[in-house]
């Protein structure tokens, strides 16, 4: 069997623009374990036909190769990082192959928000694929999803490899001499310490991840225990400076008042963080797997958050429950120094979990495989060699 994946490329692009360009990386090294897999390659939809610096296809053994190109190359068709010729892939379906679109993105939030924002999308024809694979976050969307799409929906395993932080960290130490992860913070002759700075990296350009939540739990942890927070970073939010209603918002807060808040466009979590801050607060809706997280628990950085996916690592607090956020960060103030192996070992076993290359996650993507090609006509295809 032969796999090709879709990526987009662009100018200036960096792996640390999404999380989606590390998890095609992350899928490509997953199938080129399978042993019915002949090849993986990446189709690219973009203008550049290279991928980003951090990605090395030769020792990957990856190729990439525009769709034409692709046409005799492939049997089992992923759409994932970019949107594909429609035209193209009727062609292919009609020689017998088969098309996945991978959803990664909330598909619900991808619907609604293009028309009632007015924001730019594209929008594919959607009976274009055999089947939809979508990551466990977004499995109470499989009923719209199969409606829409009119095609069998499976979930498929979140993966994710610390390959891409690990690297980001050792070139940010080779740069600056600074290393990214928890530094203990001074303790005073009481034994109390400085308070947390705490990094907001929401995107902000979609109510599933926005700064407003986080927010508010660092401005009730400083008013509760003005000690526990040192400065509040709130990224991503340039676009926003201007905006009535974050005006109104962020001058509601005593931590805007009293010169305790700075405000920041994007910039990668590394760079930032060995900087800037010590501890991340963020907020998710209805999309609770996202990398930002693992990268700060890579870091040992204290992570307070409301993913239930991940509430055995971490500090978890429910929902919206911005108290309980906020009491979540004045506890890893107090007790975090003193936690952290416990902490550190709770991170890893979400990272073992996640091993593109562990066994669970390698047969589970064997099994979709497997089934969405059960009655495929190429050569060599995977039903023939289960």
């Amino acid at each position: 069997m032969r796999i090709g994946i879709s990526v987009v490329t662009h100018e200036g692009q960096n792996i640390w623009q999404n999380g989606l360009g590390q998890n095609v990386v992350f899928l490509a090294e997953l199938l080129q374990r399978l042993p019915f897999v002949q090849s993986v390659l990446l189709i690219d939809v973009g203008d550049q036909l290279v991928m980003p610096p951090q990605v090395d296809l030769n020792s990957k053994a990856l190729r990439i190769m525009r769709q034409q190109e692709a046409t005799d190359e492939v049997d089992v068709i992923v759409e994932m990082g970019g949107a594909l010729d429609i035209q193209w892939l009727d062609l292919m379906r009609a020689r017998g192959k088969k098309v996945v679109f991978y959803c990664c993105g909330q598909p619900f939030v991808g619907l609604a928000e293009a028309s009632v924002f007015n924001k730019p999308t594209h929008a594919a024809r959607p009976d274009r694929c055999d089947e939809v694979w979508l990551l466990p976050k977004d499995a109470v969307f499989a009923s719209m999803m199969r409606t829409l799409h009119r095609c069998e929906v499976h979930e498929a395993p979140f993966i994710w490899h610390s390959q891409f932080i690990g690297r980001r960290a050792q070139e940010v130490a080779e740069q600056t001499g600074l290393r990214y992860g928890y530094q203990a913070r001074p303790a005073a002759e009481d034994g109390t310490r400085a308070g947390l700075r705490v990094a907001i990296f929401e995107p902000n350009i979609s109510v599933v991840k926005t700064s407003s939540v986080p927010m508010l739990a660092c401005d009730e942890a400083y008013r509760a225990e003005p000690d526990s927070v040192a400065m509040m970073h709130v990224l991503n939010t340039l676009h926003l400076k201007d905006h009535p209603t974050m005006l109104y918002f962020a001058n509601s807060l005593d931590l805007v008042r009293e010169h305790k808040a700075i405000f920041h466009g994007r910039h990668d979590i590394v760079g930032f963080m060995v900087q800037h801050a010590d501890a991340v607060v963020s907020h998710q809706w209805q999309n609770e797997q996202n990398y930002s997280y693992l990268d700060a628990l890579y870091g040992d950085y204290p992570l307070i958050h409301n993913s239930p996916w991940l509430k055995d690592a971490g500090y978890y607090y429910p929902a919206f429950e911005a108290r309980q956020g906020a009491a979540q960060l004045r506890h890893a103030a107090a007790v975090h120094e003193r936690d952290i192996e416990d902490y550190r070992a709770r991170s890893r076993q979400v990272f073992a979990a996640l091993d593109p290359l562990s066994q669970p996650n390698l047969d589970a993507y064997a099994a979709r495989l497997l089934h969405l090609c059960r009655d495929a006509k190429f050569a060599g295809h995977a039903g023939s060699r289960a």
